[in-house]
């Protein structure tokens, strides 16, 4: 099925942001706005006119997925005399670009473009959108929210899965590989990110590479993975232990789940990012680990697995109805171990739905 083109959203993002036209150069900002998959083109928007310029791979999938005018360059039509050719038909002076995204190069394409002859009539601009394109994607419609539940499902089972076959003696490469599969076998399309899979000392690692270290006996293992389904993400963390868990493992895990529902428990609309990060990052200080908990509580999910807003120590948005973002406090002990637990939440109007559902009591295998 074909995206429908949101054209009062677009051009209200074009007069917000007084420009005569639009250039979408992000992958993913290209698949939200046109519903083209492929991510290699570039669309254009003016005041009148949709369109999307990519290559002969993508032409026949972009016409099936798009209602924009899809346009193929190639060596006897160049990208950039198409892109000319729709700017100065419309006698454009202003282009809006996507700066929290676009590589320098190719803001330097552009701005040679835009500096040719063809453009007599007036001094072309590229003018920043300053993540105006970003906003709608901040709030989730209902569609957006069935996809993230669907995702974030298939985590669950994949998960489900691991705790029948995860043993002591697994590298973590196997058991991301394991996790991957699985994912991919109950119908996932790709990943969010690489998966995480740190064991013993590297769990305290909360971004640790996946390596030929094999489990042992009394190690914690945090996963920490996603995927995508429909083009958009799912995120969840687990922590589990293999034998039984030390008193301190015990007391380290409880922590950081008791903060984790800390949050679940007060979360609302109206209430601020910051003061969501601070409620998990006070309960964790108060019990005396406050120097462990380095990074923020959450981000927000869609497309894309770190969207806006975050649960961290600046952002001061309001939490709004139908935004989805990750609850995941840890305490990361150095050489020792480490704890994340982590869940996908969508904000509702009476508090939130958690996407989530594999069990957080602290499982030992």
């Amino acid at each position: 099925m074909k995206k429908k083109i949101d054209r009062d959203l677009l051009q209200k993002i074009m007069k917000n942001t007084e420009t005569d036209a639009i250039l979408i150069t992000d992958p993913y900002t290209l698949r939200y706005y046109t519903g083209f998959k492929g991510g290699e083109g570039v669309a254009i928007v003016t005041e009148d006119k949709y369109v999307l310029i990519t290559d002969s791979r993508y032409t026949e999938a972009a016409s099936m997925e798009s209602e924009f005018e899809v346009e193929e360059f190639g060596a006897s039509r160049p990208k950039k005399d198409l892109i000319t050719s729709v700017l100065k038909d419309k006698r454009v002076l202003s282009v809006g670009f996507e700066d929290d995204s676009i590589s320098y190069n190719d803001y330097k394409y552009f701005e040679g473009i835009l500096s040719g002859d063809e453009f007599s009539y007036g001094d072309v601009q590229l003018k920043p959108l300053k993540g105006q394109l970003l906003q709608p994607r901040r709030v989730k419609t209902a569609e957006e929210i069935e996809s993230l539940r669907q995702a974030e499902h298939i985590g669950d089972l994949a998960f489900t899965d691991m705790l029948g076959i995860l043993k002591v003696g697994m590298t973590e490469l196997e058991v991301a590989a394991e996790l991957e599969y699985r994912m991919k076998r109950h119908g996932a399309e790709g990943f969010s990110f690489d998966t995480i899979a740190a064991s013993g000392v590297h769990s305290s690692m909360p971004h640790a590479i996946p390596t030929d270290k094999k489990i042992e006996e009394g190690d914690f293992l945090t996963l920490d993975f996603g995927c995508l389904y429909q083009g958009y993400c799912s995120d969840m963390t687990r922590t589990v232990c293999f034998g039984r868990a030390s008193e301190e493992q015990k007391k380290i895990y409880n922590i950081v789940l008791e903060a984790q529902l800390a949050v679940l428990d007060a979360v609302k609309p109206g209430l601020v990012c910051k003061d969501m990060d601070a409620i998990a990052r006070g309960y964790i200080k108060d019990a005396g680990y406050g120097d462990y908990f380095g990074h923020g509580l959450g981000h927000s999910v869609g497309m894309y697995i770190h969207e806006s807003p975050a649960f961290n120590t600046r952002d001061e948005s309001v939490l709004e109805v139908g935004m989805v973002i990750t609850d995941e406090p840890g305490i990361y002990l150095p050489g020792k171990f480490g704890v994340r637990i982590e869940d996908m939440i969508v904000i509702t109007e009476d508090g939130y739905e958690n996407l989530a559902h594999s069990p957080k009591e602290l499982i030992e295998i």
